[in-house]
């Protein structure tokens, strides 16, 4: 079983959504209901899986439906028509109590805008998830500072968001989200508003945080290069309709239609693809020569080691963090996927 399965959903905006739904089941396009109707496509038919532990970034262009997708996830919008099923229950079913409790237990959510209470300080912003479940302040403060340390804000912790630079902001609203210990965690494009330098730092922030915690984690964003460095699998939206899902690798060499296709025209495959990306298990790399091979990390990007097995001609064996062999790349092959088309 999934942890998430997003089955049929559709969102229509307007003053009568249900009559528009025949129209849009039979094929019309967000622009012609807009049109004809009056009504705005939100999402159209939209199915996904999403297993645990992975992180899960939704990608598209403005207007494309991604943030009005996550907002289902804890009922922050309910659908038109279709199911949400987290853990295998329909969140529809839920009453405004259950509701209530699965939004302070179950999900956390991080925000573009920070979302930070201004007269707080930072570990009272960070414990207040806690405070909503009915913690002892003891405890509060133990957990609320634990997670201030693992985003790097030690000795910040009394003061008040307004003091604080966006980028640091931001790793207070993460702390926040992970101080409540939840399973799932929507990021809305979270890092958007920060600077380039810093976006790139909290990015490498929540994959050394992801390495361990293993959180399910959906993330929201309009960046390409943003979605391929975080996401194990990335959906692409366009115009409420879910056009293609798929690992990054799937996304770069293999687009759907000419909408992805023009998305991922200038990547460069070396800076966002990862060695276990490309990687042959153990059992599956007889066939790669394992004489003077260059050790890498499992989860390095290809531009961090490529000029090394260029020169040498070397073969790679790749292993976690821990050092244990996961797997072989052959010289021949990593470059081989660095040009297909």
């Amino acid at each position: 079983m999934s942890k998430i399965e997003i089955n049929n959903v559709y969102k229509i905006f307007g003053n009568n959504p249900q009559s528009v739904m025949p129209m849009v089941r039979e094929g019309a396009n967000k622009e012609e209901v807009l049109e004809q109707t009056g009504h705005t496509v939100g999402l159209d038919n939209v199915s996904l899986k999403i297993e645990e532990g992975e992180t899960f970034v939704c990608m598209g262009l403005s207007g494309s439906g991604k943030s009005t997708l996550i907002r289902h996830l804890n009922r922050l919008i309910d659908p038109t028509d279709g199911e949400i099923i987290v853990e295998g229950t329909n969140v529809m079913s839920f009453n405004k109590e259950q509701l209530i409790d699965f939004r302070r237990h179950k999900m956390s959510m991080v925000f573009q805008r920070f979302g930070l209470f201004p007269h707080k300080t930072v570990i009272q912003n960070v414990g207040y998830g806690l405070e909503m479940q009915g913690k002892q302040l003891e405890e509060i403060n133990k957990t609320a500072m634990e997670k201030i340390e693992a985003v790097g804000l030690s000795g910040f912790e009394n003061q008040f968001p307004n003091q604080l630079s966006g980028g640091m902001q931001q790793r207070v609203g993460l702390a926040r989200a992970l101080a409540t210990d939840s399973d799932i965690m929507l990021m809305d494009e979270a890092f958007s508003a920060l600077d380039p330098l810093i976006r790139s730092d909290m990015q490498k922030q929540l994959l050394d945080l992801q390495s361990e915690l293993k959180k399910t984690i959906v993330f929201i964003t309009h960046d390409l290069d943003e979605s391929l460095r975080l996401g194990d699998h990335i959906g692409i939206l366009n115009a409420g309709k879910l056009v293609q899902v798929g690992t990054p690798v799937d996304i770069i060499m293999n687009p759907a239609d000419d909408y992805v296709k023009a998305f991922v025209k200038d990547v460069n495959r070396a800076k966002v693809i990862k060695a276990k990306i490309i990687m042959k298990s153990t059992k599956d790399s007889d066939d790669i020569d394992k004489t003077n091979l260059i050790k890498v990390n499992e989860d390095q990007f290809i531009e961090e080691f490529l000029p090394q097995i260029v020169c040498s001609n070397s073969n790679c064996e790749v292993v976690d963090k821990s050092g244990n062999v996961k797997g072989y790349i052959s010289n021949k092959e990593l470059q081989t996927s660095l040009t297909k088309s």
